[in-house]
């Protein structure tokens, strides 16, 4: 049995992460979060430790350590900008630390990490959960059995409505989160091109408060990518149906069906990263790439090969920050 902590315990995907701790035969042993609303841990580990400052948590988690009873893995849930300080406090910890997408915000802060890995002769690894999915993993199989030098179309679509909270909360602040397209493409992006190889173009058209658009050129694949929070973008016969999320890939016009199968991906990811099998720190590099493009790039509007669910919807201006919404709005 291995010790976990939890850092973010009372955000909005720490519950996997208990749920693959209790389902993987382990125990948490501690938790930190500054909101102290984590009814939660009663569900999974009512004896856990909790705290809500970082002083006390750090105190506690070096008398363990003097009592034999040290953390060997801490689990970091919280906001996007704070992962890369609190993967280092893990690791000065002398502990493996285990981080929700994305990993950080910026290519250079992966450099820093991995130094910072073999100086503490510590792992860093990233929740990089669509590559443990079956569909994908027989999506992966299919591409790599079929020509080698073939270029596949793909058109990505993901929409996941949100409500006005989301524009108040740090999600909205480009510094704090990165953006829509790190905060719900980040993985899709992984996914992409751990399937079809490296990116060689990467061209924004749309990039707003609550919806994104591009186009990436990989190695074996054309990539037209839309993302949206938007409930107003969710096609009609879904919306209908009162569902307020929608998923779609395609590849050759072909839908790659995936919408099961997401239930026990944290807890795959935890019997990976225990067996010695998880995704590394270096391995995230390539995505938190194409985030940190995608946050720079000036938007062209609907030129070139844009993908064709624009045509749909409302697009404006191609690029409005969620601080201009705000002040266009009385809210």
């Amino acid at each position: 049995m291995k010790n976990f902590a939890i850092i973010g315990a009372a955000g909005y995907v720490a519950p996997r992460h208990m749920k693959a701790i209790k389902d993987t035969g382990n125990n948490l042993s501690c938790a930190l979060d500054t909101n102290d609303s984590v009814g939660i841990l009663d569900s999974y580990f009512p004896k856990a430790s909790f705290f809500v400052e970082l002083e006390r948590f750090d105190r506690h988690l070096n008398k363990l350590r003097q009592d034999g009873n040290g953390v060997d893995y801490i689990s970091v849930c919280t906001p996007n900008y704070l992962h890369d300080s609190e993967i280092r406090f893990a690791l000065r910890n002398q502990t493996h630390a285990i981080c929700e997408k994305p990993i950080v915000l910026n290519p250079w802060n992966v450099d820093a990490l991995c130094e910072y890995q073999d100086e503490f002769d510590t792992n860093i690894y990233n929740i990089l959960q669509l590559r443990l999915h079956p569909d994908i993993i027989g999506l992966k199989k299919r591409i790599e059995e079929g020509p080698t030098d073939k270029v596949y179309d793909i058109d990505l679509n993901y929409i996941t409505s949100r409500g006005n909270w989301y524009f108040t909360s740090w999600k909205a602040d480009l510094l704090k989160s990165g953006g829509i397209a790190t905060n719900i493409g980040v993985h899709f992006y992984d996914m992409l091109t751990w399937i079809f190889g490296p990116v060689s173009k990467n061209i924004v058209h749309i990039h707003k408060h609550n919806k994104a658009a591009g186009f990436l050129q990989l190695k074996n694949a054309r990539v037209r990518w839309f993302l949206s929070v938007d409930n107003n973008d969710i096609p009609e016969e879904i919306s209908v149906k009162g569902q307020r999320t929608f998923r779609s890939i395609k590849v050759e016009g072909e839908e790659i069906e995936f919408s099961n199968g997401f239930t026990d991906l944290h807890t795959r990811s935890y019997e990976e990263i225990l067996a010695g099998r998880g995704f590394s720190v270096s391995e995230s590099k390539a995505n938190i790439e194409i985030v940190h493009g995608i946050r720079i790039a000036k938007p062209i509007g609907l030129k070139g090969d844009y993908h064709p669910y624009l045509k749909k919807i409302e697009v404006g201006d191609p690029e409005i920050t969620a601080r201009d919404y705000w002040f266009n709005h009385d809210c």
